[in-house]
């Protein structure tokens, strides 16, 4: 029995199994720290077609853990990041297809110089090593996440939340069937089968330096203690608080379609908006259309007291409304006295995830994209588009709002490093 299939929950030393987890994944690195473009994808798409080959048996465990999560009486925005429809099957499968579409990051130049002594040097792109992903409910991040890492030249621990177990399991098994195609070691993408919470903490100690950095998705909670106890480099965002700023010179049928895509096309992701800001000019012919249109679309809104002048009736928001992630149908609409006060508010409020401004005035837009110090601002769009498979890399692994090394989608460029190549005839250094 290999470890992949063998019953963790019944060991007695979950420290002792992932370790060896971790000494497994070091060594399928080096493996694929020299794996070939064409054996990378080669695995890729054998991992699409077994997904698609697949998708009977991973909507049945899909349906297990959904009856669980509903017998829990888990919120409505959780079983909707949980579900998986043939749909949903089908764009995992597209998205790995995408990624190896994508140019191999690893070995490309990013810079050459010559020194004056005769000395070649390059800065190369090189794959991090050992990447850890820990995520909750979300069970496409397993076929996201192991194939941005293959396509790096990573070696992946991946530990799903224990909601999604049954599904995330079915779909490491696809991707363990696409290594096996390509002779590359199936402990390149290995998949912890416990649901022991013990796991995680192991994950952050770094399983004895077998882990290079841990990419955290999931709740505040979670993410949270991930920052906290981490031993090793991670990247993560703790909230998507994501403002939409409607300024004076915005178009209002422009403005009312942004807001309503921006909040309720999926309100249970980190791009969605939770903040309204609409610019005091405008307040009297703009909020009112806003709201309602929200509202049409089954959002409940909380305004300040002076959105509440304009349209009585909203619910009066309270202080910590501003500094809330609902991932729900709910928004807070704030009346603000220019894009100043904007900037103002997110800066205070915000969490340096998404923030986008609507309006028809370039200067206004330059100064907010410039002044807001978020990992993506945009200016006329919704904050929906806040994703790796949008910004054309294929898919991502998780939206980084630190400011060291990855920020904004974390795709297969950003899980990459580099190193120093230097070419000489016999240079030394007096």
């Amino acid at each position: 029995m290999s470890l992949a299939e063998a019953p963790m929950e019944r060991r007695s030393d979950i420290g002792a199994e992932m370790r060896v987890v971790g000494r497994a994944a070091r060594s399928a690195a080096r493996r694929l720290s020299r794996a070939t473009t064409v054996e990378k994808n080669k695995a890729l798409a054998a991992m699409a077609a077994s997904i698609r080959e697949s998708a009977d048996v991973i909507l049945a465990e899909n349906a297990l853990d959904l009856a669980a999560a509903r017998e829990a009486k888990l919120a409505g925005s959780f079983l909707d990041r949980l579900t998986l429809t043939p749909e949903r099957i089908e764009a995992m499968a597209k998205g790995i297809e995408e990624i190896a579409a994508l140019q191999d990051p690893v070995g490309a130049v990013l810079a050459a110089w010559d020194r004056p002594n005769g000395l070649h040097i390059e800065r190369v792109r090189t794959p991090l090593g050992v990447i850890g992903v820990i995520y909750e409910s979300r069970p496409n991040v397993t076929a996201d996440a192991g194939a941005l890492c293959l396509k790096a030249g990573n070696a992946a621990i991946l530990r799903g939340g224990s909601d999604s177990f049954r599904s995330s399991s079915a779909i490491h098994a696809c991707l363990v069937a696409g290594l096996k195609a390509a002779a590359l070691p199936e402990e390149a993408i290995q998949f912890v089968p416990t649901r022991d919470r013990a796991a995680v903490g192991l994950m952050l100690t770094g399983l004895e330096g077998n882990i290079d950095v841990i990419v955290p998705r999931g709740g505040k909670s979670l993410v949270a203690r991930v920052q906290m106890e981490a031993r090793v480099p991670v990247f993560a965002h703790l909230e998507g608080i994501n403002h939409v700023y409607i300024d004076r010179e915005a178009d209002l049928e422009m403005a009312k379609s942004i807001v309503v895509n921006a909040k309720m096309r999926r309100t249970g992701v980190c791009g969605a908006a939770e903040t309204l800001l609409v610019d005091a000019r405008v307040a009297d012919r703009f909020l009112k259309p806003l709201i309602e249109a929200l509202q049409q679309a089954g959002c409940r809104v909380r305004g300040d007291e002076r959105s509440r002048n304009v349209v009585p009736g909203v619910t009066p928001a309270v202080e910590s409304d501003w500094s809330t992630e609902y991932l729900d149908a709910i928004i807070a609409v704030k009346v603000v006295d220019g894009v100043k006060d904007a900037i103002d508010h997110i800066e205070r409020y915000g969490s340096h995830h998404t923030d986008a401004i609507v309006t028809n005035d370039k200067r206004t837009a330059q100064r907010f994209m410039a002044e807001v110090d978020s990992a993506i601002v945009l200016h006329n769009a919704s904050t929906q588009f806040a994703d790796g498979g949008e910004f054309g890399m294929g898919a991502e692994i998780g939206i980084a709002t630190g400011r060291m090394h990855a920020r904004g989608p974390v795709g297969v460029e950003q899980l990459t490093s580099f190193k120093y190549r230097v070419t000489g005839n016999g240079q030394i250094r007096p």
